[in-house]
């Protein structure tokens, strides 16, 4: 069977049929449902029609005469008893939850969440969904992005909103990214994957505009398909042809999506879609009280992952992207409520076995954000194969290591080997390790700030998280000390070089690579400006630099873009790695549990010669570090990354890492 011709929307939405458009919705407990066509400007609507019942709640009417490109939106009416979970309010325009477009990007207004008796139709302030005639499906190809490879986090309109060569028009688009400047620049890099932040439709939380604050994450959806007009001035055919571009430079395409909640928040929030359709059906309610919405994601509601509808929605989106738009994969925000049921989390759940297991998509790359705030939501390797998953203990521990923390030693190796603490049901690791993402301090601003700065987010620095495990080398924010600069940049280097040098899949959020800075700010969801937007002019050219000759290094190495456990056991008679200490001497008991030892060698094995040594020195001092020899084979450093020394012994600076390879004595 070709995936391709596989059902894609299960016939929900509008549809081109060859006498019109058929408008379908399904809903649980609609008593009627009508869609509302608007003319093309979608301000007025000329016609309102009733769709029919066809069973399984689905309802349906084909409108003779209409063609792609028309405007349109539902109503539903039934029972309206918020305190039993049924909203329904004909004067709600809802949007098509298949919505493939809108003709315009949603905007908060209180009017929306008016109750049913206030009498205001919302057609007014919604957008309208736009009728499309989608092409054949692209013929999907293996992902480019392989487990090991490195995933670039990317917020698609901070990445170029300041980009000079980029031209004006064009910035804050996907379509940016296939601007030849980005190419040559992700491919300097040596990126495997984009992964771009949420790009679908959303809405600004309900306490932003009054702040003078918008969005500018997009973690706050309201239509799953449709892409926000701001960033896909050209719909899916912009996304589908910068894939297809950034594909031709042999870098694939990662969407970050939200099935975790919408932005119609709490019971408070807006009626936009689902909660107008059929609230009881697409969200979760506390037990026996279907008037209360379950809060599993801080954001007032939780998808109902387990119910059938919701389902089915999931996966149609996840195929439209696939063979639409040609995507590598995805990244689940919150992913642990994609499983969750009525007893809690399930990595055996109805819709994680559905995913791993669709024709379109069990090929894909998969990468579960693996928590929510949910009883049970900490779900860090519990997720199945192949599933990779976020590894905050990776990030925790990196830090804390190069903070000065006592006792890391031995923290720093397990991560460093593949975190077989995590991940030790298989054989090898699932972990995406990085230093930093989009939420929380920058690296930069790790070494710079030991306390958040979010005052700009209006919120009395409330909000965002307390603990950073950061620290700000003598003095809290910027300075024009040279000395402290120079530990900071230091640091920074330092952090980078250890996720270069770590097992599994790494992650660099863009700009980290050329020390972006949000200010002290680990929380700039609400930061659409200087804040979150990339300072390229202002970028650290010689650290950008450095970054390139570590993955440049990274892809050299084979050893170090695998993915088993490093275990220390031989094979063939060499060890996959080697511990030492700065003394050249293996490991012991006493080195692990001495809570002061801040120095560690990792040697992979390389067969006959050809082995990589990376030297962790968290200490201020200098350490000189001592390799074991090998008859015929001298130690040197990677191309492009500072000398390290020749021979066996290599002075390794304070708070750094080196690196060197093993190559035959030139004879």
């Amino acid at each position: 069977m070709n995936p391709a011709k596989s059902t894609q929307r299960s016939g929900l939405g509008g549809v081109p049929v060859q006498d019109g458009i058929r408008f379908s919705v399904w809903s649980g407990a609609a008593e009627r449902l009508w869609v509302s066509i608007f003319d093309e400007t979608g301000d007025c609507e000329t016609d309102r029609l009733e769709l029919v019942p066809e069973g399984d709640g689905v309802f349906a009417l084909t409108v003779p005469g209409l063609n792609a490109g028309t405007r349109y939106g539902f109503r539903a009416d039934g029972e309206y008893a918020p305190e039993r979970g049924l909203w329904f309010d004909p004067a709600k325009l809802l949007m098509d939850p298949y919505a493939l477009a809108i003709d315009r990007p949603y905007a908060f207004d209180q009017r929306l969440s008016a109750g049913r008796g206030e009498k205001i139709d919302t057609a007014p302030l919604m957008p309208k969904a736009v009728v499309l005639e989608l092409p054949e499906p692209v013929t999907p190809k293996p992902p480019l992005f392989r487990p090991g490879g490195l995933i670039y986090e990317v917020a698609v309109r901070a990445f170029t909103m300041r980009h000079p060569a980029v031209p004006e028009a064009q910035r804050g688009t996907i379509a940016a990214l296939a601007h030849p400047a980005i190419i040559e620049h992700l491919s300097k890099l040596g990126v495997s994957a984009v992964e771009l932040m949420p790009v679908v439709a959303w809405i600004d939380e309900r306490h932003l505009p009054p702040l003078g604050l918008r969005n500018a994450w997009g973690y706050n959806p309201v239509s799953f398909m449709a892409l926000d007009p701001r960033l896909a001035p050209g719909g899916i055919a912009e996304l589908r042809d910068t894939v297809a571009t950034l594909g031709d430079a042999g870098i694939g395409v990662i969407l970050d999506l939200v099935f975790n909640h919408t932005g119609e928040s709490d019971e408070l929030g807006p009626t936009l879609s689902l909660r107008g359709l059929d609230n009881l059906a697409y969200y979760r309610h506390a037990p026996g009280d279907p008037g209360k919405l379950v809060n599993h994601t801080g954001t007032g509601n939780t998808i109902a992952c387990d119910h059938p509808a919701a389902r089915q929605l999931i996966l149609d989106t996840l195929r439209h992207f696939v063979l639409h738009a040609g995507v590598d994969g995805f990244r689940f925000d919150l992913a642990t409520v994609l499983g969750r049921g009525d007893d809690g989390f399930d990595p055996n759940a109805a819709l994680l076995a559905a995913i791993r297991n669709d024709l379109v998509l069990q090929d894909r790359i998969l990468i579960a954000e693996p928590w929510d705030i949910g009883p049970g939501g900490y779900q860090l390797g519990n997720f199945p194969a192949p599933f990779l998953e976020w590894n905050d203990k990776y990030r925790d521990d990196i830090r804390r290591f190069w903070r000065g923390d006592r006792g890391m030693a031995g923290a720093l190796a397990t991560r460093l080997a593949g975190s077989s603490d995590v991940f030790g049901g298989g054989r090898s690791t699932r972990s995406v390790n990085f230093i930093a993402a989009h939420d929380g301090m920058t690296p930069a601003d790790i070494v710079r700030y030991e306390r958040k700065h979010n005052e700009e987010n209006g919120e009395q620095n409330r909000d965002g998280h307390d603990e950073n495990l950061s620290w700000n080398n003598g003095v809290e924010g910027e300075t024009d000390d040279p000395d402290i600069e120079a530990r900071r940049r230091a640091d920074v280097l330092a952090m980078l070089s250890t996720l270069f040098a770590s097992r599994g899949a790494i992650m660099l959020t863009a700009g980290d690579e050329f020390g972006r800075t949000q200010s002290g700010n680990n929380n700039a969801y609400a930061q659409d400006n200087a804040i979150t937007w990339l300072d390229w002019s202002g970028r650290d050219r010689q650290m950008e630099d450095y970054v390139a000759a570590l993955s440049a290094m990274r892809r050299s190495v084979p050893a170090l873009r695998e993915l088993g456990f490093l275990t220390g056991e031989a094979h063939a008679g060499v060890r996959d790695v080697e511990w030492l200490t700065e003394a050249g001497l293996p490991f012991g008991e006493h080195d692990w549990k001495d809570a002061e030892r801040r120095r560690l060698a990792m040697v992979l094995g390389g067969g006959s010669g050809g082995r990589f040594a990376a030297l962790f020195n968290g200490s201020v001092s200098p350490a000189e570090f001592v390799l074991p020899a090998q008859a015929g084979f001298l130690w040197s450093s990677p191309p492009g990354l500072p000398a390290a020394g020749n021979g066996g012994n290599v002075l390794v600076a304070g708070r750094s890492v080196a690196f060197v390879l093993e190559r035959e004595e030139p004879r």
